[in-house]
């Protein structure tokens, strides 16, 4: 998820890392256990002069399969599901406007399952997990191509 954010202008960051659960500090090997209640999460930092929140939120949807109920593509588990964090009663309105948008237009064939929560905490994943596409290339572009994600995203988008 950070590539399609950082590469947007107006977004300043783009950070891997966990949202949604109890424990503190939690590690990536925690979290992918399944025993934090986080999911993986991305913080996006933006000029608001420059890309709005709902640009953002029109990114976040063009990148995932919001009816699945258990993971994303191949990664399986509810860490891998996703979610909206928003931080403001203004963000949240969004995103809820963004949602009933697609649900309303039937966007992706079947309801969406993603919800809207409010941010509590964000925790940076470790170093080794931050701009994984750039710093992993050929392992990335492995995965993405044998992940189903871009054939998905192909049929709905196109």
């Amino acid at each position: 998820m950070e590539a399609p954010f950082e590469s947007a202008p107006g977004v300043e960051a783009a950070v891997s890392g966990f949202a949604g659960g109890e424990e503190e500090f939690p590690t990536y090997e925690e979290v992918s256990s399944g025993s934090t209640g986080h999911r993986e999460a991305v913080r996006v930092t933006y000029d608001a002069d420059i890309i709005s929140y709902e640009e953002l939120l029109e990114i976040f949807w063009k990148q995932i399969d919001p009816t699945d109920n258990g993971g994303q593509f191949v990664d399986r588990g509810f860490h891998y599901t996703t979610a909206i964090f928003y931080s403001s009663d203004l963000e949240r309105e969004a995103a809820e406007r963004s949602k009933n948008y697609h649900e309303e237009r039937g966007t992706f064939g079947d309801p969406i399952v993603t919800p809207i929560l409010p941010l509590t905490t964000f925790y940076r994943a470790e170093e080794e997990h931050q701009d994984y596409y750039k710093n992993h290339k050929l392992k990335y572009k492995y995965y993405r191509n044998r992940s189903g994600r871009d054939e998905y995203l192909k049929k709905i988008w196109e």
